[in-house]
C-alpha cells in the first residue's frame, strides 16, 4: 500500500481541480487545490506538500514557471505537469527541468494511477538519496563541530594529531569561532576522555575571585569561606582543564599558574599542604597575546608554556562553504525546539547570507537563523527574515545584485577548493555541467 501523501492540485479550471479532489480523498490522500501559481506558492511556503500536479497553461503564472520556483525552493517536492496532447513536447521539456512526470489532457484514472505509482517510487528513491545524504553530512561533523572547508579539515586532523599527547594547546579565534568545541574534541579523542572537562572563562570572573576558583581554599581562609571546597584544578585532575580568554589574567595569576604548570602541585588559599595535580591544560584567546607580551600586559614565560601547540582557528568569512551546511543544520536544531516545520531558506535568503560579513561568527549565524525561525510564519525563510542584517558586506562582493554575490560566493569556494570543480558543485549543490556554465557566465579564471 503506498504511504498517505500531501498533494496540491493547481488549475484555473474548477472543474478539473475537483475531479482530481474527489479521486484522491476517495484513496486516502490529503488534498489541496490552487487556482494559479502565486496561490500555490503561498500555500507551499507555509506547509509542506509531497506532490503537485500543475497545469501547464495557466493565466499569469504558467506551469513552467510555477515548475520553476517550486523546483528551487521546494525541491524535494515532486511536480507532475498536466497539458494537452498538443503540448507534449512542452511537457517532455518541463521534464527536463525536473518535472517528475506529465499527464495528458483527457486523462483516464487508470493513467493517473500509473504516474502515481511512478512518483511513489521516485519519491521513496529521493527520501532513500536523503538518508544517505545525512549520513554523508554526519562525516562532516567532528563532535558537534559542522565544516567541510580545507580549513576545517586541516583543524580535524590538527585534533587528532594532538589529542595523542598531553602537550599544552593554544587555540586563538575570534568570539564565536567555536574555540569550545574544539578544546572539547580535543578532550573526547584523547585518553583522559572518561575524565572530567573543566572550562573556565577567566574573562568572566574578576581576577580577585579567580584564585579561589582555580586553587580552592580552606575554611575560614577568608571572610565567606564558611567551608573548604576544591578548586577546578584539582577537579580537572585526570582530566583536561580549559581556560578560555586566557588572555585576560593578571600577571601575578600567570606566575602562579606557570608554577603549577611546572611542578603540577598547588596550595589551597589559606592553607600549607600541596596538593598533586594531573590535567591537560587547552587555553584559548582572541587577543594578539605577542603583541600583549611587548605591552608588558603577558610574560614570555607564560605564553611558552601554554603555547607548546598553536591552533589557529579561521573566521567564518575565511570559511563560506561551510555557511550552508551550517544553516541547514541550525533549521533542523530550531525547527526541532520551536515545534515549527521551517525546514527551508529560499536561494535569495541564502545568497544575502553567503553575503554577509559574519562579525560574530559561528554563534552570530547560530542567533541569527534562531531568531529567523522563531519568528517565521512561513516553512520558508526569505530575504525579509533577515533584513536585520545591517553590516556592510565583504570587500569581495563588489555589487549589490543577486548575480554579484553568487559570483563572489562560487569564486571563494573555486578558491578553497583549488579549483576541484568536482567538489565544489558538491559544496554548491548543483551539479558540475551548472558549475561550468556559471564559471563561463561569470568568466571566471583561475588564478595561475
Amino acid at each position: 500500500m503506498n504511504p498517505k501523501m500531501n498533494i496540491m492540485i493547481v488549475d484555473d479550471e474548477k472543474v478539473v481541480r475537483e475531479s482530481f479532489l474527489h479521486w484522491f480523498e476517495k484513496i486516502g490522500h490529503n488534498v489541496e487545490a490552487a487556482a494559479s501559481g502565486p496561490e500555490a506558492l503561498a500555500r507551499l511556503a507555509q506547509v509542506p506538500f509531497d506532490l503537485m500536479f500543475v497545469d501547464i497553461k495557466m493565466p499569469g503564472m504558467n506551469g513552467i514557471e510555477l515548475l520553476e520556483r517550486v523546483k528551487a525552493d521546494f525541491a524535494d517536492t515532486a511536480v507532475v505537469i498536466i497539458t494537452a496532447y498538443g503540448s507534449i513536447e512542452t511537457a517532455i521539456s518541463a521534464m527536463k527541468m525536473g518535472a517528475a512526470d506529465y499527464l495528458l489532457k483527457p486523462f483516464k484514472p487508470d493513467q493517473l494511477t500509473l504516474v502515481m505509482e511512478k512518483v511513489n517510487q521516485q519519491i521513496k528513491m529521493n527520501r532513500e538519496y536523503d538518508y544517505l545524504k545525512g549520513r554523508l553530512e554526519n562525516i562532516t561533523r567532528f563532535d558537534n563541530i559542522i565544516g567541510r572547508s580545507t580549513a576545517m579539515e586541516e583543524i580535524f586532523d590538527l585534533i587528532l594529531e594532538v589529542a595523542q599527547s598531553d602537550a599544552a594547546v593554544l587555540l586563538i579565534g575570534e568570539t564565536g569561532t567555536g574555540k569550545e568545541l574544539i578544546a572539547k574534541a580535543i578532550h573526547a579523542k584523547s585518553a583522559r576522555s572518561q575524565h572530567p572537562f573543566i572550562a573556565i572563562n577567566c574573562g568572566a570572573v574578576p581576577d580577585s575571585l579567580l584564585g579561589s576558583e582555580l586553587f580552592g581554599h580552606q575554611k575560614g581562609a577568608f571572610t565567606g569561606a564558611v567551608q573548604s571546597r576544591k578548586g577546578f584544578l584539582e577537579v580537572a585532575s585526570g582530566g583536561t582543564l580549559f581556560l578560555d580568554e586566557i588572555g585576560e589574567i593578571s600577571p601575578k595569576m600567570q606566575i602562579d599558574l606557570l608554577r603549577v604548570l611546572e611542578d603540577r602541585k598547588i596550595c589551597r588559599i589559606g592553607s600549607s599542604q600541596t596538593v598533586d595535580v594531573d590535567f591537560r591544560l587547552i587555553s584559548a584567546t582572541r587577543r594578539d597575546l605577542e603583541k600583549a607580551i611587548d605591552q608588558s600586559t603577558f610574560r614570555r614565560d607564560f605564553f611558552y608554556r601554554i603555547n607548546v601547540i598553536k591552533i589557529d582557528i579561521p573566521p567564518l568569512r575565511k570559511r563560506k562553504s561551510d555557511i550552508p551546511l551550517l544553516i541547514e543544520h541550525f533549521l533542523e536544531k530550531y525547527s526541532h525546539e520551536t515545534a515549527k516545520h521551517v525546514d527551508r531558506i529560499t536561494s535569495e535568503a541564502q545568497a544575502l547570507l553567503m553575503a554577509y560579513d559574519w562579525p560574530g561568527n559561528v554563534r552570530e549565524l547560530q542567533n541569527v537563523i534562531e531568531r529567523a525561525v522563531v519568528l517565521s510564519r512561513n516553512r520558508s525563510l526569505g530575504e525579509n527574515a533577515f533584513g536585520f542584517l545591517q553590516a556592510p558586506l565583504p570587500a569581495q562582493s563588489s555589487g549589490k545584485s543577486l548575480k554579484a554575490h553568487e559570483k563572489a560566493y562560487i569564486e571563494s569556494v573555486l578558491s578553497e577548493t583549488n579549483w576541484n570543480v568536482t567538489r565544489a558543485a558538491a559544496i554548491l549543490d548543483i551539479n558540475r555541467v551548472t558549475l561550468h556554465k556559471k564559471i563561463n557566465r561569470y568568466n571566471l579564471k583561475r588564478e595561475s
